[in-house]
This record gives C-alpha cells, structure tokens and sequence, in this order.
C-alpha cells in the first residue's frame, strides 16, 4: 500500500483533494515505511530537496524530519513561527557522525505553513501525519544573518496575525536552541549514504507551538537578534 498512499498524497497535493484516514490507516506501520512515503511524494513532485524541517521533543528526542514543500500551500491550518538554519557546506554521511561546529553560516526568521492531507488534520494518526511531510505546507523565509549563538531561552519574539492579539513571549524552544537539531537531522538526511548539499536550508522547530489561523497567512515575526520578518503564503 505504500505506493498507493504516495500516489493518493501526490494528487492531494496537484489537486487540494484530501484523503480519510481510516482508508490508509495500515499503510504505514514504521517511521522508516513513514519516510519512504515523504521521499516518494517528493520525487513525484519533482521537489528539490533543497529546504528541510526538523525538530525534537527535548534535546534528547524523539526527533523527526521532513523535506519541505516548495510552494506555499493552500487550506492552512495554522503557522509556526521559528528559526532557519542554512548549510555552508557540503556534509558526507562520515561528516555527520562527527563535530558539527562549522556546517552553518546564515540564520534567519521563518514561518512554517501549516496543512493537512487528511479529512482528519492533525488529529490523524502520528505515522501518517509524519508520512504527510509532518503536515508542511510551506516555509517562508526572512532575511539571512550570519549565523551565532544566542541566548535563545531569553529571547523575546513576537507574531502578529490578522484580526488576533499579538503573541509575544520569550523563549519557548523545545530544544533551547534551534541548533539542537542538527545532529539528528544530519544523520537522518545522509543515511543511505547521499551528501547533503551546501545552501541547504533547515527549519529546526516551532516557538510556542502551533498559531491558529483566522484570516489570511500574513502577518509580521520579530525575534530579538534576528529582527523582523512581514509576510505572506505568496511571498
């Protein structure tokens, strides 16, 4: 059933359909089965590979990955505000087990676009959700910055969305550091033995959870270091 689900996602995403997850329930049984149905809608997509989103419940895990969709979706569920990384270099299966001091170089704001494939949204089943490019709909990205650590747990952010208050808070990571999800990341991306390729860019988990949206997908992000980021699902 595994091809049948990539070719059924693959049309969802040609053609804003959506799939019942009670249909597919027992298509995928593995995180690894759950993979091989991202990386099939990918390549039936002809995506490019060339953004990534990653991110963990705690330093320690569990983490998961995601090729990212390369065109802003539509039926949005929410935004995520967070923190893209951008790889300097190219990084080899052996370079992933090692140090990793020196594989970034640019930071930016980014906002996560949120959606579903499923009648169900984020309520369907954990593997299908993960199956579902962990339910992406896009990443836009702000300006670049030469990358450096910040006293991430400290710092003050703030989202603005349409005909909602303003969301400002300090903090709020799962991982205290959006590096953190390198190593992880890293490993998953080069496993079957593929170099990842220098610019790739990598979005490492969302500040304060999900956003819910009750008009269009534009607003403003600002985080302390960072500066600030206006944008919309057509930018």
């Amino acid at each position: 059933m595994t091809q049948d689900l990539i070719a059924a996602l693959a049309a969802c995403h040609r053609g804003d359909r959506m799939l019942n997850a009670d249909d597919w329930v027992n298509a995928v049984r593995s995180e690894r089965e759950a993979y091989a149905v991202q990386e099939g809608v990918a390549a039936a997509l002809g995506w490019r590979l060339e953004r990534w989103k990653s991110g963990g419940a705690g330093r320690q895990g569990p983490f998961s990955h995601s090729p990212v969709n390369p065109v802003a979706g539509t039926a949005l569920l929410g935004v995520e505000a967070e923190v893209a990384l951008r790889i300097c270099r190219d990084v080899t299966p052996a370079d992933a087990q090692g140090p990793l001091d020196d594989v970034v170089d640019a930071m930016c704001v980014a906002v996560e676009l949120v959606a579903s494939r499923w009648q169900e949204g984020l309520a369907a089943p954990d593997l299908l959700r993960m199956a579902d490019h962990q339910s992406n709909a896009g990443l836009l990205l702000g300006p670049w910055l030469p990358y450096q650590s910040l006293d991430w747990a400290q710092l003050a952010w703030r989202l603005a969305l349409p005909g909602q208050p303003d969301i400002a808070r300090r903090g709020g990571h799962s991982l205290a550091d959006p590096a953190g999800v390198l190593p992880a990341w890293l490993r998953h991306v080069t496993r079957d033995g593929r170099t990842l390729p220098a610019g790739t860019v990598v979005t490492t988990g969302a500040w304060g959870g999900l956003h819910p949206l009750t008009g269009q997908a534009r607003g403003s992000l600002s985080i302390e270091g960072l500066g600030e980021f206006s944008f919309s699902a057509a930018a």
